[in-house]
């Protein structure tokens, strides 16, 4: 134990940095989510077949980048991109690299699971909106969103967390992170200890990630109250 808190002081520099390029990769693709993913999984909702402003086209449209992001293997996809991000970034290696992938994944999956929560409001919450007068806009700002923020946080809390298991292995493109340090300083070194204490911590990160987006949730759903 006191040759494994030696070495792990050794590596405290690098246990830092990593945990760091992880928390970089992670906030520029839920930023991604958030301002692209939220309106595009809305626009899927209000386009669908049976839909408020049901558009079959617009729907066909974002469903398919939808469908083929979730559908190709990630790290295919993260090859496959590296033009796309040497274009966006000027370069397809480093941790800002790393994260013009994670952001396209994490766009399909938070707009799917936008979508999904969005279905599952009562039908009665869009008749009251027309009823009332509201626009497009409108429904979505007063009505859509306060009866869905309860599981739309909890969307975001399963994403963020799947965002967590897709950046360990962005250590192809020089991404770094948590998982990279796992795999450079705890299997290739065969230091199988180092690798399992960094288990350990990405696994304690995701239940306090778990742990506080189900908080949140309960205290944003109305029906708790």
């Amino acid at each position: 134990m006191n040759e494994l808190a030696r070495r792990l002081g050794e590596y405290q520099d690098e246990i830092i940095t990593s945990i760091l390029e992880t928390a970089a990769m992670l906030g520029w693709s839920l930023l991604a989510a958030v301002l692209i993913g939220l309106p595009m999984g809305t626009g899927m909702y209000l386009a669908r077949r049976g839909g408020p402003k049901e558009r079959g086209w617009v729907y066909a449209g974002l469903n398919g980048f939808v469908n083929v992001v979730r559908s190709v293997p990630f790290l295919l996809f993260v090859v496959a991109l590296i033009p796309f991000t040497r274009w966006a970034v000027g370069t397809s290696f480093g941790t800002t690299a790393a994260a013009v992938p994670l952001s396209f994944v994490a766009v399909a999956l938070y707009a799917r699971w936008v979508e999904q929560t969005l279905v599952d409001i009562p039908r009665d919450t869009v008749e009251l909106a027309d009823s009332l007068g509201a626009n497009t806009f409108q429904l979505v700002t007063r009505f859509l969103y306060p009866e869905a923020r309860s599981g739309l946080v909890l969307s975001m809390t399963t994403v963020t967390i799947s965002m967590i298991s897709y950046s360990t292995i962005m250590g192809v493109v020089g991404g770094g992170g948590v998982g990279d340090f796992a795999i450079r300083y705890g299997y290739q070194r065969y230091e199988y200890d180092i690798m399992y204490v960094t288990i350990a911590l990405i696994v304690v990160i995701v239940m306090l990630i778990q742990a506080s987006g189900t908080r949140l949730s309960m205290a944003l759903d109305h029906r708790s109250r």
